[in-house]
């Protein structure tokens, strides 16, 4: 089985049914729809997936459902993110049980003045709570989003204390620089990135591959960047398209919407606001995905 997350995962979208809970078998759909497209693998509940608004038996109960659509175990992650260590603890044995390994684990957040021996503690403590050799956890370094950094002395030494337990880390910070110090501190981890703009320089410079937003609306064009094709350019307009406006996620939500006709892909939890209509955003990025292809 792989032991780290490489090649092209997608940071799924979490479509939801009309009382706001998972639609699990939309969601196998999607992940299908998608392995059709050249993914290898789906993360799911992470910030993409408005992963901080599901709680560990609704994420537990949307992966059974996923396992029993056919959607093959060590096709998925999850991210394992919780202000509360023992809920991390608790969702990790329960996938790890499941047969997954691939968890996505955010530092400790809320909490700005936490210091690097802090962060540390706070991984230790989950793993050797969960204290399970299946494991395969991702670090998770968002600090844009999350408020916490993950320093590069940490992961280096989370490394070194637990090995291929403490296999990968998703750089999302989108600093290019930053991946750069990670790969340097800790070059036996699998560092993809969450950035689309630097997949192609990135896997160049040692990179794992990719988990990205972006693949759920425009696989071809982030496939089109993990082999190397020269479609930077094309694929930060693309970004720009969705990034410029209040909420990624329910931009990404709105453009499925306008993608596949399904108007329940426009749902969203609170505090998020659904767009009303993604038509707009998919033409902009229809101008943009299809030349780049052609050229590819």
């Amino acid at each position: 089985m792989t032991e780290a997350i490489c090649g092209f995962w997608v940071a799924s979208a979490t479509p939801l049914a009309t009382d706001g809970s998972v639609d699990a078998a939309k969601l196998a759909s999607h992940a299908k729809h998608l392995f059709g497209k050249g993914v290898d693998g789906v993360v799911l509940f992470g910030t993409t997936g408005e992963g901080t608004s599901f709680n560990a038996a609704e994420r537990i109960a949307t992966i059974e459902a996923m396992l029993k659509a056919g959607v093959a175990a060590e096709r998925i992650g999850i991210g394992g993110g919780f202000p509360a260590i023992t809920d991390s603890i608790a969702l990790t044995r329960a996938v790890l049980g499941l047969g997954l390994r691939h968890v996505l684990l955010l530092p400790p957040y809320f909490d700005r003045s936490v210091t690097h021996e802090g962060i540390e503690d706070a991984f230790a403590a989950i793993i050797d709570g969960v204290a399970d050799d299946r494991l395969r956890a991702s670090l998770y370094h968002i600090p844009q989003v999350s408020g916490v950094a993950i320093p590069t002395t940490v992961a280096a030494s989370l490394r070194k204390r637990y090995g291929q337990v403490v296999a990968g880390l998703k750089d999302s910070s989108g600093d290019f620089k930053q991946f750069q110090a990670f790969r340097a501190a800790a070059p036996e981890l699998a560092i993809t990135v969450g950035n689309e703009p630097d997949i192609t320089r990135a896997i160049a410079a040692g990179g794992a591959g990719t988990i990205c937003g972006m693949a759920n609306i425009a696989p071809e064009l982030v496939k089109a960047m993990v082999d190397g094709k020269n479609v930077e350019a094309r694929m930060q307009a693309a970004v720009d398209v969705v990034l410029k406006t209040p909420s990624l996620v329910a931009t990404l939500k709105a453009i499925l919407a306008a993608q596949t006709g399904d108007a329940g892909w426009l749902r969203v939890r609170p505090p998020l606001r659904a767009l009303s209509d993604g038509s707009a955003f998919k033409r902009k990025l229809d101008e943009l995905i299809a030349p780049a292809i052609a050229r590819s």
